[in-house]
């Protein structure tokens, strides 16, 4: 029985995921992609205009993964500080469960790809440090941290250390667990406004 269109997408798009799982990849090609999949180029092209369209569809996924694990955590969790924790290991996690996005995330993948795409992972990043900025000032309206605190300045820290935490899960061929001394580094990163982190 073939499948169905929208399957058919995602099990290219899985194909994709588990290729770039590979830390000595090669630049990824459709023929490589196609014969992973045991299908022709042009059944690839059925349904992606081109691979850059299907980097996107990743990119597409690793959004509304993101925000909807986040927007659900947000709405769950009335404490500002247990938000910004939360975010931060789901970040670290979802890196750690899909290696081959994480190389998407870092832009290690899309290098000699469409600007475009290098463009929307610049967007994604901006949205999740917006994100903590907002928790961040949530957290000082309840007075969990300093109401003095940068938050914009805060955030960006927060951002970096996890992008630095994803480069060098991707750059060690996935050996290095992203999550790795996140109990002690939580309390320093987060201490920054009261001192404190419970």
């Amino acid at each position: 029985m073939p499948a169905k269109p929208g399957e058919r997408k995602l099990q290219i798009l899985q194909a994709l995921a588990e290729m770039l799982e590979n830390p000595r990849a090669e630049r990824i090609t459709t023929a490589a992609l196609a014969a992973k999949l045991d299908v022709s180029e042009a059944a690839l092209y059925r349904h992606f205009a081109s691979k850059a369209q299907m980097f996107e569809g990743l990119i597409e996924f690793i959004e509304q993964t993101l925000f909807g694990l986040i927007n659900k955590l947000t709405a769950e969790e009335k404490n500002g500080i247990r938000q910004i924790e939360g975010i931060l290991s789901l970040l670290l996690g979802f890196a750690k469960k899909n290696p081959g996005m994480t190389r998407v995330l870092i832009g290690d993948a899309l290098v000699n790809e469409n600007d475009r795409l290098q463009a929307r992972i610049n967007q994604l990043h901006d949205r999740l440090e917006a994100t903590l900025k907002q928790a961040l000032r949530f957290a000082a309206g309840e007075q969990e941290i300093t109401s003095g605190l940068d938050a914009a300045a805060q955030a960006n820290l927060l951002i970096c250390y996890v992008t630095g935490r994803w480069h060098q899960f991707a750059k060690s061929g996935f050996k290095r667990d992203p999550l790795e001394y996140w109990e002690a580094q939580r309390r320093e990163l987060l201490s920054g406004g009261n001192g404190r982190s419970d």
